[in-house]
């Protein structure tokens, strides 16, 4: 079963995903150059609400960090270890996972789930002794400890890291070129938010005066600058694969309808970080639709290929969602309904009158929306939600 959310969302002056210049990210779609929000930058608004909105607990959760031997370390002296030895000892267990380590940290940034890293400290208290002794035997030696790890704890600490309760992970899945037995493949496809108008993009001359002048006739600016920013209605498209996101959390039901419902809600509501303290550009969707499917992915994307355009007829927003109404329409014409177990739809009530081809569809709220969805993901796969 598919999940497919399809969302508008129209920002204020903004400059939320900057590129290496410092300027809003943008791409050519359609012929038409159009402003952009990077999958990536989604993701992480995402995983950071599931933690600041408490959409899931912690457990359920997990970290992208090079410094893994410092959390295990942070870990283990919770558990009344010292702490320098503490770090000794996940400096030559983390290793032992298959995990190379440079100057004490990884080599790359490792996604890794919260429980992934207690099983380790627990692998670390259940052979402390052993892992201690070691550490004095290879500074006798002058031989690096991890190359005396014995199997059955390596055997442990790569059984540790199997990722089987972290929502986020399970969704977004990881690689790990050194140990390719820990990857895991994403459940959810996240694409870049494209605008559904033509980029326009802006300047702002800014000047911070020096509070402190160094005489009265001192009236200069301390610094001088230019912001680059647009404004513009993006589109937004996900889905997620249930079946996927099921078997990445170990089977378990309950924790992927709860995974599922956790992501639906910080997808709506999740909205990039970038310049905000300077444009404050805090704009809800004004439509989502949420599509589960027996297979199959439909982006909405090309119903805006040509941009649009404010008009008599309704502002950008209005014509925005006639526009994928219409492409909705023509693409259920076209290919049928039959792998669509449902369409649901909310807007802004001052857009409702755009909906016609999913009239049928509409919702009051997002929480209606969301419930349904979830209720209906699991009913129509067969699993109990």
């Amino acid at each position: 079963m598919i999940v497919e959310l399809h969302l508008l969302q129209n920002f204020a002056p903004s400059n939320l995903n900057r590129d290496d210049t410092g300027s809003p990210k943008d791409c050519e779609f359609g012929g038409y150059r159009r402003a952009r929000i990077s999958s990536q930058c989604q993701k992480r608004a995402v995983r950071m609400a599931f933690k600041d909105d408490e959409l899931l607990p912690a457990e359920h959760r997990a970290e992208r960090t090079k410094r893994l031997t410092r959390a295990v370390a942070e870990r283990l002296k919770l558990r009344e270890r010292d702490f320098d030895e503490a770090l000794r000892v996940a400096e030559a267990v983390v290793p032992g996972a298959g995990l190379k380590l440079d100057k004490g940290e990884t080599q790359y940034l490792l996604f890794l789930g919260n429980d992934e890293i207690d099983r380790i400290v627990d692998v670390c208290e259940k052979n402390w002794d052993t892992l201690i002794g070691m550490q004095t035997d290879a500074a006798a030696s002058k031989k690096k400890a991890k190359e005396a790890l014995p199997k059955e704890i390596s055997d442990q600490l790569k059984e540790a890291l199997n990722g089987r309760k972290a929502a986020d992970l399970a969704l977004f899945g990881r690689m790990i070129a050194d140990a390719p037995g820990l990857n895991r493949d994403a459940a959810c496809q996240v694409a870049h938010a494209i605008s559904t108008n033509q980029l326009t993009a802006e300047f702002d001359f800014f000047t911070a005066v020096d509070d402190r002048p160094s005489d009265e006739d001192d009236t200069g600016a301390g610094m001088l600058g230019t912001v680059e920013f647009n404004s513009s209605c993006f589109y937004r498209y996900a889905n997620i694969d249930i079946g996927q996101l099921t078997k990445n959390l170990d089977g378990d039901d309950d924790l992927a309808s709860r995974s599922l419902s956790a992501f639906l809600s910080a997808f709506i509501a999740a909205v990039p970080t970038g310049k905000q303290n300077s444009f404050a550009a805090q704009n809800p969707p004004s439509l989502v639709l949420a599509v589960v499917r027996k297979r199959g992915q439909w982006s909405l994307a090309n119903a805006f290929v040509k941009p649009v355009r404010p008009s008599a007829d309704g502002d950008l927003v209005a014509s925005s969602v006639r526009e994928l109404d219409s492409y909705w329409g023509r693409l259920t014409s076209m290919y049928g309904t039959k792998q669509i177990v449902g369409a649901r739809v909310v807007t802004d009530s001052m857009y409702g009158d755009g909906i016609v081809a999913l009239k049928s569809s509409k919702l009051d709220s997002v929480d209606d929306l969301m419930g349904a969805t979830v209720s209906s993901s699991f009913a129509a796969s067969g699993a109990g939600a």
